[in-house]
């Protein structure tokens, strides 16, 4: 779908489309087409309330073949977060209708640069289909072949474009189906996307990893034939930093959870391909992060493996050595994705970074606590934190602080080892974080538990069933305000 920010006038918009925005209990919107919209409001058939939608066919004083008027909800809630979800409502419901060439057009209040990225973002997000699988020849026949935004900078454009494809790319692998993205593949996808955008690639192996000592990790992995793998992607800005500052982020990237021997019910077990959502994010961040090149280094660590309960795989009693020296009882082996994210944050502060983000969809619990809207998200730094909710606020990935007090911790003391790597069923998302949080010690850091808000279980009107993205626009803001 092509992308294009344009200068026109309402009347000389020549799209299939024309999509202008109305507000509840606000005015209709004024134009060629003004009398016509007041019909709409006066008659009740158009009331304004969000992501409804009204269609107006050879609208006279327009050239587009359609005026289309969407419901942005309450003029004074109206954001840039709504504008995205409205454009990929919007983009849905025409292309149903075999529509192939859009505009939206922003109102005079709504052109700043940020709600056109959203607008865009929307637009692109609501495109992808999750049916590559399908062998249906006629999935192909309705698209659209272009998106325009009145409003905003081509920059901010262009921008919403990057993130967008990114987050698309990072829902693709999310997608994909464990026989045919094993971590093995996981890696070679990521060497190929670093070699498209000028990204240092390095995969460690299996004997190398052993080499040096990332026991965690290695635990998790020997239950399958698949081998493990951990990425390293590296971005540096083509000017030296101001600072020393150096920004790593780590995701989980469990290609596959039977839950190993600690095994998970079958029910819902299918969407388990899924469990490499935050791998995926921040493989995506740094997609859009070697295009918009931020001010500060950012390295990437995807820790990949497949958990499975065959003839070697880890047993719960299990006592472990992590790549830091400290030693681990392992007593469910379905708690896996804290043992690899812990060799890889190791390893992230060897390698010089010193801010840590994780992502990783990583507890039940936390959906529990918050459902499918929040994020959730756990520090040893506010002040770090502080600018972590500022980014994912200003890209409309709700997130949530959640508590860290010492009391927690205690849940995880171990008899036989230095801790174990669960603390019963209560705080279990909280609990998880602290066992993260025992490895990083005193440098800034960040854990993310989107085991909530990766995955969509049901079509919304403006995305498609499955994988979200969610977390990469807010890993990718965080770099370009540093």
């Amino acid at each position: 779908m092509e992308i294009r920010q344009e200068p026109k006038s309402l009347g000389e918009v020549d799209s299939d489309a024309l999509v202008i925005v109305g507000f509840e209990g606000a005015p209709p919107p004024q134009g060629p087409a003004a009398d016509l919209l007041k019909e709409l409001y006066d008659s009740g058939e158009f009331s304004g309330k969000s992501s409804e939608i009204s269609i107006l066919h050879r609208p006279s004083g327009h050239q587009a073949k359609r005026l289309v008027l969407a419901g942005g909800g309450k003029r004074e809630k109206f954001d840039a977060a709504e504008l995205r979800k409205l454009s990929g409502a919007v983009l849905r419901s025409l292309k149903s209708k075999g529509v192939r060439t859009i505009t939206l057009a922003l109102d005079d209040a709504f052109r700043s640069d940020d709600f056109a990225a959203a607008a865009v973002e929307g637009a692109v997000l609501a495109d992808l289909e999750n049916d590559r699988y399908k062998t249906d020849p006629k999935k192909n026949e309705k698209h659209v072949d272009s998106f325009s935004v009145l409003g905003g900078s081509p920059a901010a454009v262009d921008r919403g474009r990057i993130l967008a494809e990114a987050q698309n790319f990072t829902r693709d692998l999310a997608n994909e189906p464990a026989n045919v993205l094993t971590p093995t593949l996981l890696a070679e996808r990521a060497r190929q996307m670093a070699a498209e955008f000028g990204l240092e690639c390095e995969i460690l192996d299996q004997d190398r990893m052993r080499q040096l000592g990332m026991g965690a990790l290695l635990g998790v992995a020997q239950g399958s034939a698949e081998p493990p793998a951990l990425i390293v992607l590296r971005y540096r800005p083509a000017s030296a930093p101001a600072s020393k500052d150096h920004l790593g982020l780590i995701g989980k990237g469990v290609t596959f959870d039977t839950g190993g021997i600690s095994i998970k019910p079958a029910e819902g077990m299918e969407k388990m391909r899924y469990d490499m959502a935050g791998g995926a994010a921040v493989l995506g961040a740094m997609r859009a992060i070697a295009q918009l090149k931020p001010p500060i280094p950012v390295t990437a660590l995807v820790p990949t493996v497949e958990n499975m309960p065959g003839s070697k795989a880890q047993r719960p009693g299990d006592i472990v050595k992590s790549l830091s020296g400290k030693t681990i009882e392992v007593l469910n082996t379905d708690a896996e994705g804290r043992l690899i994210l812990i060799d890889a944050l190791t390893y992230a502060q060897r390698l010089g970074c010193t801010h840590l983000v994780d992502a990783a969809t990583l507890t039940g619990a936390i959906v529990v606590a918050l459902g499918n809207v929040n994020i959730g998200a756990f520090t040893n730094n506010d002040a770090f934190l502080a600018k972590l909710l500022a980014a994912s606020k200003a890209e409309g990935e709700k997130t949530w602080p959640m508590p860290m007090d010492e009391e927690y911790k205690e849940l995880l003391k171990s008899s036989f080892a230095d801790l174990h790597n669960i603390g019963g069923r209560s705080g279990g998302s909280i609990t998880a974080a602290w066992f993260i949080r025992d490895f990083v010690e005193e440098t800034p850091w960040i854990h993310l538990d989107i085991a909530g808000t990766a995955w969509l279980d049901d079509a919304k009107p403006h995305m498609a069933k499955g994988p979200t993205g969610v977390g990469l626009r807010t890993f990718v803001r965080l770099a370009e305000s540093w």
